[in-house]
């Protein structure tokens, strides 16, 4: 025997149907990346001791992986480049790590044994209060080739209107 069902029902059910489907595979909406953590650049082996992409702008939910693709790296949050009331990380040598991002704002991120070396990163998280720690952010001092990387990282991100 078939049973006829109204539209009503048929809607309903189709929508129940969707939204199992999209709460089952994480947040609706939210997007993963991933960020290599490299000894040489593919593309210019003169870069040496970076992420790729070091500069990633993302929506509040989205997750990043940093992927430790060569050996010796890891990611950790810098002092004083994290939004006020988000989530800090700190990754274990060779060891993948997952960070969703749910505090609009600027992250400035380094892998520790190499962040003299210029092995930093910015994470640009989209929002209503995304402007709230530039200044903070862009105030931390930095040693090393760090410091020019972040010279370089800023009017990167400047440039693609990031911070504006």
């Amino acid at each position: 025997m078939i049973k006829k069902i109204s539209k009503r029902e048929f809607m309903a059910a189709s929508a129940a149907f969707t939204s199992s489907l999209l709460l089952s595979n994480g947040a609706v909406g939210s997007t993963k990346y991933e960020i290599l953590m490299l000894n040489k650049d593919p593309n210019n082996s003169k870069n040496k001791m970076i992420f790729s992409p070091r500069l990633l702008k993302v929506q509040v939910g989205d997750e990043v992986s940093f992927i430790p693709t060569d050996k010796g790296h890891n990611s950790e949050i810098i002092k004083g480049m994290l939004p006020a009331g988000a989530e800090k990380w700190k990754g274990k040598l060779n060891k993948q790590v997952d960070v969703v991002f749910d505090v609009p704002g600027f992250y400035g991120y380094q892998c520790k044994p190499h962040a003299n070396m210029g092995m930093i990163g910015l994470i640009v998280v989209e929002g209503d209060s995304m402007l709230d720690n530039l200044e903070e952010a862009r105030s931390v001092k930095h040693r090393g080739k760090a410091k020019k990387a972040w010279q370089a990282l800023w009017d990167e991100a400047d440039t693609a209107g990031f911070t504006a």
